[in-house]
């Protein structure tokens, strides 16, 4: 698969743009011309992918803020899908973060889990106006 697609998107701090970046996430699963697993199974996965860490950098890393921004970049190069999501916060250790209590009914907090069962590689790190969240997925 050597399709190159590369979609930089910025968008106000507000949850009712989830939609609009899941469905991004969505229509590029299911565009790629080389790609043999299911599609359908990789334009939920992205879309879920994509509103958990959009929803977290909202919500968490800019803490609601509508003066701040989200930006992300979706990009897919020799058969791999990297998603970067830049937030405006504080930051926090990713890897700090316990496996959720799935027996609760309350479901915060399983957004990194569900995020790092459905892709190869995350890290958060710092960068100039913020932190990023890297996710990389082998298709």
């Amino acid at each position: 698969m050597n399709e190159k697609i590369e979609v930089d998107i910025k968008v106000p701090n507000q949850t009712r743009y989830l939609g609009l970046i899941g469905k991004i996430g969505e229509d590029i699963a299911r565009t790629l011309k080389r790609y043999h697993g299911d599609r359908e199974e990789l334009a939920y996965n992205l879309n879920l992918v994509l509103t958990e860490a959009m929803a977290n950098a909202i919500r968490h890393a800019n803490e609601g803020n509508p003066a701040k921004e989200v930006h992300i970049t979706i990009s897919i190069l020799d058969r791999v899908l990297n998603i970067k999501v830049y937030d405006e916060g504080q930051g926090f250790d990713v890897n700090a973060l316990p496996i959720p209590d799935f027996k609760s009914l309350d479901e915060h907090g399983r957004g990194i889990y569900i995020i790092r069962t459905l892709m190869d590689t995350v890290t958060y790190r710092r960068h100039t106006k913020g932190h990023v969240l890297e996710m990389e997925k082998t298709l």
